[in-house]
């Protein structure tokens, strides 16, 4: 039986999944939810991340935190590289890769980036390093793993830019750029209690106004609407994957009127909290 491929040392854990369609079964499930987790995935995969479906037309890394992820179908070897906050904190290192709201927590919900051949091989020799000092389990593979890791996200945040923020859909000039990662990743942490883009502007200190012009002017959703949208996500994620009562996913959410809550879940989805629980567990797909 081969040895799991997993440092830990303390209260620090990183480890790495080798899987294919034989064996989904590793990876479909609860046990990764609490790390943070990079997916090297070939073309030719079917996922489904949150209520997003995706088919991999090229090699792909995909970049999950508390998403909840299926995947369907593929037939070349993937990776998991999995790990925890202690082993490498996306937030205490961010000025060092600058990934957090776009990798990781970004208003768009756009968590994977796609890999040329280059790329590719690139990345398959830093997630081959990785397993090579898994296996070594030298006293040096702790620094060695984390250098890798930090290549990867490094690599991979540039990519994400590049295939994102130079789109014809989002346009964020550079200068731009960090008040949009950091209204996403005050979003993430604060969207159960905050629920107002004056929030928001006051912890980005400027005013409301100004926030909503920078996402106007850039042809983007709203400020209020970004928030809506991650407070939808969440309640379709209690909906779905708990027991949780409508009235209690209410409460979790910050809203002290269930009613409230039920009339803007049925207004932005077209669909009653109840209906939309029944439904998606029937099979029938929607899109936030």
């Amino acid at each position: 039986m081969l040895q799991p491929l997993i440092f830990e040392d303390h209260y620090k854990k990183l480890g790495l999944e080798l899987f294919s369609e034989e064996n989904l079964e590793k990876i479909n499930g609860n046990q990764f939810s609490p790390d943070i987790k990079i997916f090297f995935i070939p073309a030719g995969y079917e996922l489904t991340v949150d209520f997003h479906h995706y088919q991999t037309k090229k090699p792909s890394l995909f970049f999950l935190t508390n998403q909840h992820l299926k995947i369907e179908k593929g037939k070349k070897e993937a990776m998991l590289l999995y790990y925890n906050r202690d082993f490498y904190c996306i937030q205490i290192h961010d000025k060092e890769v600058a990934c957090d709201g776009l990798l990781f927590h970004n208003i768009f919900e756009i968590p994977f980036v796609e890999l040329n051949d280059t790329e590719a091989d690139l990345m398959s020799n830093l997630f081959q390093n990785i397993k090579n000092e898994l296996e070594w389990k030298d006293s040096s593979a702790e620094e060695m793993i984390r250098t890798y890791v930090k290549q990867i996200i490094i690599h991979a945040t540039r990519k994400w830019k590049k295939q994102n923020l130079e789109s014809t859909s989002i346009k964020i000039p550079g200068s731009e750029l960090d008040i949009f990662r950091d209204f996403s990743r005050y979003l993430e942490i604060h969207f159960r209690k905050k629920h107002h883009v004056a929030d928001y502007a006051a912890l980005l200190h400027m005013a409301p106004k100004t926030l909503t012009h920078k996402f106007k002017a850039l042809q983007l959703d709203s400020p209020n609407q970004f928030i809506i949208n991650r407070i939808l996500l969440e309640a379709k994620r209690l909906l779905f994957y708990t027991d949780k009562p409508v009235k209690e996913i209410a409460y979790d959410l910050g809203y002290e009127d269930p009613a409230y809550f039920n009339r803007l879940f049925t207004q932005k989805t077209g669909s009653t909290p109840i209906n939309f629980k029944k439904n998606y567990s029937s099979g029938k797909k929607y899109n936030i």
